[in-house]
């Protein structure tokens, strides 16, 4: 399976190359990011290696359960700092899953939808948290997201370590830098 799918990621690769030296696709110019890395041959973002491919596909499910723990937080506290923290995630976040989605794309690879384990909640933790209300609700979901935050460290880590690609790395380093702040001040709140 994984031998097939670098196979078919070569060939995408090498398709994308003759489609970038003939005319520079614009379709991905409607989502409102700068697509210069994606639309210019540089050999550095165009390879890749099972590392980058293991952290897109497994920070993409990892993150949208971030964004779904932070949505849990409208009606269920009245903490002015959970509720800038769970906006933060989401601002955070949901543009880092856009980007990951690309590169897969772009790889020819697709998403798993099959999250890693690191740091996951089970859907059973999340109903609990679900029926919490103000400040044990803060507290619940507090010590989940710094949990959760450590599992996305350890993913980012390991694509730094073991991924090849430029962008990979970049983003695993904002993901490490962000997310590790935000440990910081969750643990603050936690005291």
């Amino acid at each position: 399976m994984t031998s097939r799918k670098l196979v078919g990621a070569a060939l995408a690769a090498l398709a994308s190359f003759s489609v970038l030296t003939g005319c520079a696709s614009s379709d991905t110019a409607s989502s409102g990011h700068t697509t210069s890395t994606m639309n210019v041959p540089n050999p550095q973002q165009a390879g890749h290696n099972e590392a980058d491919v293991t952290f897109a596909q497994g920070m993409i499910p990892h993150h949208e359960q971030a964004l779904a723990m932070a949505k849990l937080v409208d009606g269920r506290t009245r903490n002015a700092k959970v509720v800038d923290l769970a906006a933060k995630i989401q601002q955070a976040q949901d543009p880092e899953i856009q980007q990951l989605t690309g590169l897969l794309k772009g790889w020819g690879v697709t998403p798993s939808g099959e999250h890693s384990g690191h740091g996951m909640m089970t859907e059973d933790g999340l109903a609990e948290l679900g029926k919490a209300k103000d400040a044990a609700f803060d507290k619940q979901w507090l010590e989940m997201m710094v949990k959760h935050h450590e599992g996305a460290l350890a993913m980012a880590k390991t694509a730094l370590q073991q991924g090849s690609n430029a962008e990979v790395k970049a983003l695993a380093q904002k993901v490490i830098d962000g997310q590790q702040a935000e440990i910081t001040e969750m643990r603050t709140l936690l005291g």
